[in-house]
C-alpha cells in the first residue's frame, strides 16, 4: 500500500506514515472502495476526509476538539468536527455550541454561519473519530477502523506536544481520555452538546474561556472564537 493514499499534508505524514502500512488501514481502504464500486455515497468527499489535518498543522495544535462521526446529510459535512461549509444550516448540536459560546464569552456571534474553518485555522484541531460515514445512516463507518487511525492520532499529538486543550463532550470522547496525559495537557469534560443531553451539564460549562485562560497562563495566544 502507498505510504499516503490519502494525501496528508508532510507536516503529519512524518508522524503518521507507518500507520498506512498496518493491515487495518489497508483494510479500512478496501472498504472505502466496496462503497465506492457499489455506487453508495460517502460523506465527506474524499478531498475532505482529511480536512482538519490540511487546515490545523500538528506544530499548531492548541486545543482537540473530539467529535464522533461526520454529518451523514448531504452537503453537511467537509471533515471537520460540528462544523458545516458555508451556506448549510447548523446542526441543533452546532447551535447549542454556538448558544453556549454566547453565554461563555458574554457575546452575540453569527449563527447561521456553521462553519467552524476559522477555528481550525488558529489551532483548534476539529478530529471526529470516525472519519466517513454513509448517507443516512449515522455511526455506519464505526467498525472501519478509523478509531484505530484517530485513536493513534491522539496518543501522538499526546506524546509529542505539551499545553494542549484537549475538549471532550460525551461519553464517546471521554472514552478517550486514557490516551492523554492530563499531567501535561488539560482535559475538559462535559456532556455532549445534543439536544438530548446539553440541559444536563453542558450549558454552563465554559469550554471557550477555561480554553483562553489556560492558553493565557502558558503563555500561548488564546483562540479568537469569534
Amino acid at each position: 500500500m502507498e505510504s499516503n493514499p490519502f494525501q496528508l499534508p508532510s507536516n503529519w505524514i512524518q508522524y503518521l506514515e507507518e500507520e498506512f502500512s498496518q493491515s487495518y488501514m489497508k483494510d479500512l481502504k478496501k472498504k472505502l472502495i466496496e462503497c465506492q464500486n457499489k455506487n453508495i455515497t460517502v460523506y465527506p468527499e474524499k478531498s475532505k476526509i482529511f480536512n482538519a489535518f490540511h487546515l490545523t498543522p500538528f506544530k499548531k495544535i492548541k486545543v482537540v476538539i473530539l467529535g464522533q462521526d461526520p454529518y451523514h446529510g448531504p452537503g453537511q459535512a467537509h471533515g471537520l468536527s460540528f462544523s458545516v461549509p458555508h451556506n448549510i444550516k447548523p446542526p441543533p448540536s452546532l447551535m447549542n455550541i454556538f448558544k453556549e459560546l454566547d453565554s461563555d464569552l458574554k457575546v452575540e456571534i453569527n449563527k447561521t454561519n456553521g462553519n467552524l474553518e476559522n477555528w481550525a485555522k488558529q489551532g483548534v484541531f476539529l478530529l471526529n473519530t470516525t472519519l466517513t460515514v454513509e448517507e443516512s445512516k449515522p455511526m455506519s463507518h464505526k467498525d472501519f477502523g478509523w478509531n484505530i487511525f484517530t485513536d493513534r492520532v491522539i496518543e501522538i499529538i499526546n506524546h509529542y506536544r505539551e499545553n494542549i486543550v484537549f475538549i471532550l463532550w460525551g461519553a464517546h470522547a471521554h472514552s478517550k481520555t486514557h490516551l492523554i496525559d492530563s499531567s501535561k495537557h488539560l482535559i475538559l469534560k462535559s456532556v455532549h452538546p445534543s439536544p438530548l443531553s446539553s440541559h444536563r451539564g453542558f450549558f454552563g460549562s465554559r469550554p471557550f474561556s477555561q480554553t483562553n485562560n489556560y492558553l493565557e497562563s502558558k503563555e500561548i495566544d488564546k483562540i479568537v472564537w469569534v
